[in-house]
């Protein structure tokens, strides 16, 4: 999760190619799910990684070119329990 800049729709241009290439790499790689802004009002993101541990979402975020220049104010990873749908960690039947 990223809590981006007040200034993050129009900063961001100039990275987005980069940024976006980081993230599809890390797509390819089957590491994230869905990533994207927040919107109205777009104050953040969320990016949906998975991964035995943090690592993945941690790598990801250390790399980003957003995190790298300032548009990230701060960024956390959290852990989601999953249990209902197809790809649900933790099936509840």
């Amino acid at each position: 999760m990223y809590d981006v800049v007040p200034e993050y729709p129009e900063l961001r241009v100039p990275l987005r190619a980069a940024h976006l290439a980081l993230a599809r790499a890390a797509e390819s790689r089957g590491e994230l799910v869905l990533g994207g802004a927040l919107a109205n009002p777009v104050d953040g993101a969320i990016l949906l990684f998975l991964g035995e541990t943090p690592e993945v979402a941690e790598r990801f975020a250390a790399a980003d070119p957003y995190v790298q220049n300032g548009l990230v104010r701060s960024w956390r990873v959290r852990e989601w329990t999953t249990v209902v749908g197809a790809a649900a960690a933790s099936p509840i039947r």
